[in-house]
């Protein structure tokens, strides 16, 4: 798992630009903290910061490939999980490799397939290709969006790297905001629209897409998309087949050369995955080891809502003891999440999801200690449908993102601020374009309908959100965290499974709970879902309010010129209809938004 830059130039000679490049991938050393490497010619200068997983010694990067007047320079982050089976293909069709990396299995993936070589790979990547002969630059996402990937144009200059970060390190990129970017951070944040880079002109190559850079045109193109088809298979051929792509799927995921963990709350997702690898790894004679995270007085201060029903440290133990991991619980209190509130946005670049951020970022410095991979639970409620909102009517047919509960923040803006921003304008919008990807089933009923939209929306816009979440605070501390749960071959198998039989037993993923029986105890296989913990305790949430408090206080805050300061000022006053911690979630974002435009020097446009 590594870190990528890049920079075209049309016009100049970039041969001796080291410099410059050097302080685009510096911006992202975290990414690849083990080695790094440049390449550099007129028109073409690439660089890769790298993060040691297969093959130490044959792995290094940028890989070039040379025969005759043909040079290929690859940069590649990611993992490509079937890149045994390719290899073997690929030395049928004349190749031959000199090292045991799936970098050299990609680059060679490009040289028999050229573009279409993605359509040949599973796993989870982002990567680039330049063509020195053919001046052609060649860019990819994986299926699902898990490997980030931005670019932009500046002039005769074309940028690319894995953040944001790297391209606001070159001097052709300022951090200009104009009215769309601002709606996108205030209106629907801390999700994202797809392929939008929330600063000028900035891009970003969105999952299941390609992008080829020549110097007359840049041309995207998506290689990957949920086609809707008539699901035909029965109830119990469904089970098996779900059980058999997430054994198969673990199983290529556990390849690593170094020490490989794997979170565990002790909910269906995590647990599940646990126990497959758990089994994996005991035919090897090997012991799997499991962490959980929680945050210390949760017990005393706990409340039941919507997607939190229970605290996870006993369930965990539990499934830690029949699968026989050895487990760790990593325990946080207020202040050390009030202490790295501000490393989360230095690590996404934009505003996020607050305290679950930060404690997923010191969850994951915890466990680099002991290992450098790890697997993840993440995205099983959005392919198998588990959230609350798929069972209610008035989230279904709302018109707008189900897990939107209020109007993003634009109710704390000001009239002026409203009027050139338009956020609600620029939601609405922004739904209808969701909505309209949607692949239609012909016989569906209008419930069913529904359902697919909904399904589309968290597939391609809120699971994003938390791809992203993992991929920044997991690779700010030099960790890599795999999301077996986003093989692309069960998003495509259970998109087109109804939510009825998704849902059978009357119980939220209830085909999942049906493919894992027999590896969990009864009562975990139906615990009902809770997500990912959060802190309770009162002093993080006056902290908080506190810091919002100094912003209101000091005139030079670059948030004051877009809010309702009375607006807020009634939330920090306790007038709101809400509890002290939904009024602190609010207010925390806002807190973010200030911080970003403070200390990346935002201009507005």
């Amino acid at each position: 798992m590594c870190g990528i830059v890049g920079w075209l130039d049309w016009d100049d000679n970039l041969s001796s630009q080291h410099a410059i490049l050097h302080k685009m991938a510096q911006a992202i050393q975290h990414r690849g903290p083990d080695e790094e490497g440049y390449w550099l010619s007129p028109r073409a200068a690439i660089a890769h910061r790298r993060l040691i997983v297969i093959d130490p010694e044959g792995g290094k990067q940028p890989m070039i490939y040379r025969e005759g007047d043909q040079t290929c320079v690859l940069s590649f982050n990611g993992e490509i999980y079937n890149y045994l089976e390719l290899r073997r293909q690929l030395e049928l069709l004349g190749h031959s490799f000199q090292t045991n990396s799936d970098t050299e299995v990609l680059l060679h993936a490009f040289l028999e397939w050229r573009e279409e070589c993605v359509r040949h790979l599973n796993g989870i990547f982002a990567f680039a290709i330049w063509d020195e002969k053919n001046h052609r630059l060649f860019l990819a996402r994986d299926h699902l969006g898990v490997k980030p990937l931005f670019y932009c144009q500046r002039g005769s200059s074309f940028l690319f790297g894995s953040e944001l970060k790297a391209l606001l390190a070159h001097p052709k990129v300022k951090p200009e905001v104009e009215a769309d970017g601002l709606a996108d951070i205030i209106g629907l944040g801390p999700a994202r629209t797809p392929g939008f880079g929330i600063f000028r002109n900035v891009n970003e190559v969105r999952a299941g897409h390609c992008v080829t850079v020549t110097k007359d045109q840049i041309r995207t193109r998506a290689y990957w998309k949920l086609e809707s088809n008539v699901h035909t298979d029965d109830m119990d051929t469904t089970t098996e087949r779900i059980r058999a792509l997430l054994q198969d799927t673990v199983q290529r995921q556990l390849i690593s050369d170094l020490p490989l963990v794997s979170m565990l709350s002790g909910g269906l997702d995590s647990s599940g995955l646990v126990a497959l690898a758990a089994e994996e790894l005991r035919k090897k004679g090997k012991t799997l080891h499991t962490y959980s995270v929680d945050f210390v007085d949760n017990d005393q201060h706990f409340e039941e809502g919507l997607l939190h029903i229970s605290l996870d440290a006993p369930w965990a133990k539990s499934v830690s003891e029949h699968v026989q991991t050895k487990h760790q619980e990593i325990t946080f209190n207020a202040q050390d999440l009030i202490t790295h509130f501000h490393m989360p946005l230095r690590a996404r670049d934009l505003p996020g999801l607050g305290e679950t951020d930060t404690s997923l970022y010191l969850f994951c410095r915890e466990m680099k200690k002991n290992a450098t991979v790890s697997l993840s639970g993440e995205s099983a409620d959005e392919v198998f449908n588990g959230y609350p909102w798929f069972q209610k009517e008035k989230f279904l047919n709302s018109g707008k993102f189900p897990w939107m509960e209020h109007d993003g923040w634009s109710s704390f803006l000001n009239e002026e601020a409203i009027e050139k921003i338009r956020p609600q304008e620029y939601l609405r919008r922004r739904y209808e374009e969701g909505i309209a990807e949607v692949h239609p089933l012909e016989g569906e009923t209008a419930l069913e309908a529904q359902q697919r939209k909904m399904s589309y929306l968290f597939i391609t816009r809120f699971l994003p959100l938390l791809l992203d979440r993992k991929d920044r605070m997991s690779m700010y501390t030099g960790f890599e965290v795999r999301v077996p749960y986003c093989d692309y071959r069960l998003v495509e198998y259970l998109w087109n499974v109804p939510w009825k039989v998704k849902n059978i037993d009357q119980i939220e993923k209830g085909l999942l709970r049906r493919a894992y029986k027999g590896y969990l105890p009864q009562e975990v296989l139906y615990r009902n879902k809770s997500a990912y913990p959060m802190t309770y305790h009162p002093e993080y949430y006056h902290a908080i309010l506190d810091h919002m408090k100094q912003i209101l206080a000091n005139p030079n805050s670059p948030l004051l010129p877009l809010i309702n300061k009375s607006v807020i000022q009634f939330v920090l006053d306790g007038k709101a209809p809400m509890n002290l911690a939904q009024s602190t979630k609010l207010i925390e974002y806002l807190v973010q938004i200030n911080m970003w435009l403070e200390e990346y020097k935002i201009s507005i446009r």
